[in-house]
Formats: structure tokens, C-alpha cells, sequence
């Protein structure tokens, strides 16, 4: 391990460097890689592709890992003494009725994944279920919530398509008929 730090060491950090941005972080990336070479070496299968390769993706890997931990995910801080907009204090009211409509587990992966901003696969992780739960329940809470909000009378404004009986035939088409 001393002999593959030595060699690839400083080629590592540079290729984890581009990918974080930043050098404590990509010293920290650089790291954990060969801390995970000293156990996964032994995957490592020679093949067409060199060794190099193999471990410049084992970085890339730990790399968006580490990424992943330390997202920053932006939120708003509102003054509570400014005044509220009527619209957005009767909006912010039907989405916590709509919310509150939800199964426990639909309200979570709701708010996990479009408030948090989390994918399925961290949201599983977060809530020990598996990945096809997460997007069940997603699909279903999206699926309730629009329902509780079209009758809140709080669902987006959208262009209804014309009814049937409103529709009448061109000219043309009636004659064709004919």
C-alpha cells in the first residue's frame, strides 16, 4: 500500500480535486480512497484497462460520495415580523392541509425529495426502505396531495381542455360527412 500511495497518490488527489473543488476536500477524498483500496484491492480484476483506470474511478466514486455528504441545500429564512402575502400565507396553509392528508410514509418522501432535495436512493437510505418503496410512495403522496389540493381549491392553475359537447366541427369536416 506505501508503494501504490507513493505512485498514484498525487495523481489521485489532482483527479479529485477537479471533481470537489476544493483542497481539503479533495485531501479528504484522496484519503478515503486508498482507505477503501485496503480493503477493495482485492476486487480488482486485471483486464484490458490499466490498474490507473481502475483506481481513478474508485476515486471519482468516493468523490461524488463525499459531494453528496456535504451538499449544501439551500433554504430561506423569513422574517417573521415583515408582512405576509395573503397568497402565500392561504397556499402555505393548503399545502400543510394537503400534507397532513398523507400517509406518514408519502409526507416524508414528499418533503425529503422536493423540500430536501434528496434522489430515491438517498431517501431509502435516510428511511431504511428499499428504492421501489420510495418512488411507490412518492407517486402515490404526488398522486394525494394533487387530489387534496384541487379540493382545497389550492391546485395550479392549468388550461382545461374544452368539453365535448362545446366542440363543433369545421365547416369543412361537416360536409365531408355529408
Amino acid at each position: 500500500m506505501h508503494a501504490l500511495y507513493l505512485d498514484f497518490a498525487p495523481t489521485v488527489r489532482a483527479y479529485a480535486a477537479r471533481i470537489v473543488r476544493t483542497d481539503h476536500d479533495a485531501d479528504d477524498v484522496t484519503q478515503h480512497t486508498f482507505a477503501k483500496l485496503m480493503t477493495e484491492l482485492a476486487r480488482y480484476e486485471p483486464g484490458p484497462a490499466p490498474f490507473r483506470a481502475w483506481m481513478l474511478r474508485v476515486t471519482r466514486n468516493v468523490a461524488i460520495d463525499h459531494c453528496r455528504r456535504t451538499r449544501v441545500i439551500p433554504y430561506e429564512v423569513s422574517d417573521a415580523s415583515a408582512p405576509a402575502d395573503d397568497g402565500a400565507v392561504e397556499r402555505r396553509v393548503s399545502l400543510r392541509q394537503a400534507l397532513s392528508s398523507l400517509t406518514a410514509g408519502q409526507r416524508d418522501v414528499l418533503v425529503l425529495r422536493h423540500v430536501v432535495g434528496l434522489t430515491p436512493e438517498e431517501i431509502a437510505a435516510q428511511l431504511g426502505r428499499s428504492v421501489r418503496s420510495v418512488y411507490c410512495l412518492h407517486h402515490r403522496g404526488r398522486a394525494a396531495a394533487c387530489t387534496a389540493l384541487s379540493e382545497l381549491g389550492s391546485a395550479p392553475a392549468t388550461a382545461r381542455p374544452r368539453a365535448a359537447a362545446a366542440w363543433t366541427a369545421p365547416a369543412e369536416l361537416e360536409s365531408a360527412r355529408a
